[in-house]
């Protein structure tokens, strides 16, 4: 039987942005649904469900930000590519903070913007030999169920929050280099005056330390990022 084909919700107030999205996804085999604001996109990903959404960043009446904040505030994990204009570092925090899980700058290559959406659907997809709970110490990581605990007491993250801390734990007591995560995280090299990293381990530390969990994730300057059990 065929695989059903990933379902994408692309929220784009540009009309000749949105109609040549439409025509290349529909090309590489995505089924996709298009809407032009955000108050359309959020009651749209409410009402059907989605593998990917990519979010323009300004749209009208509710913005890409909006819409991505309230979803991870109603509990919606799908992964969320936003599109933006906006190129300074302030604002691609702004878009991680709102609880995106990639960031793509216009104008932008079709191609990179296909690699980003294998690599955040990848991403929702655990290799069979990946379902084992993972341990270190006093914290526990379950693949599966995507699912983290600190002596038995769960900490919600985000899902590129739990990615990196699953990376991190099979490789714990090994230092990885910036661009193995990004390569294994994101599917690519952001740059080296990225932040993106960056803003994920402070997201990922202040978590595990509100839940007791200190000093696990150690910084090795120059090189990386190594969890230890605490």
């Amino acid at each position: 039987m065929a695989a059903m084909p990933h379902h994408v919700l692309l929220a784009d107030d540009d009309r000749a942005i949105r109609e040549s999205l439409v025509r290349a996804l529909d090309l590489e085999g995505y089924h996709v649904t298009e809407v032009t604001d955000g108050v359309s996109a959020l009651a749209t990903a409410r009402r059907d469900d989605f593998d990917v959404l990519i979010l323009d960043v300004m749209m009208p009446g509710v913005d890409g930000l909006g819409v991505c904040r309230v979803l991870r505030a109603e509990g919606d994990q799908t992964p969320i590519l936003m599109l933006t204009a906006r190129v300074e570092t302030p604002d691609r925090v702004a878009g991680l903070d709102a609880g995106a899980d990639d960031y793509l700058p216009k104008p932008f290559e079709l191609d990179e913007l296909l690699a980003r959406l294998r690599a955040l659907l990848r991403r929702t997809s655990p290799e069979p030999d990946a379902r084992r709970t993972l341990r270190l110490g006093e914290l526990a990581v379950d693949p599966a169920a995507r699912r983290v605990w600190w002596q038995g007491t769960d900490i919600t993250l985000s899902k590129t929050e739990f990615d990196l801390l699953e990376l991190l734990v099979r490789n714990a007591g090994i230092v990885l280099d910036r661009t193995t995560i990004y390569q294994r995280i994101w599917g690519y090299e952001f740059g080296a005056d990225s932040k993106n990293l960056a803003v994920y381990i402070g997201y990922l530390r202040r978590k595990l330390e509100q839940a007791g969990a200190t000093e696990l994730i150690h910084t090795v300057r120059g090189i990386g990022y190594s969890v230890r059990p605490a």
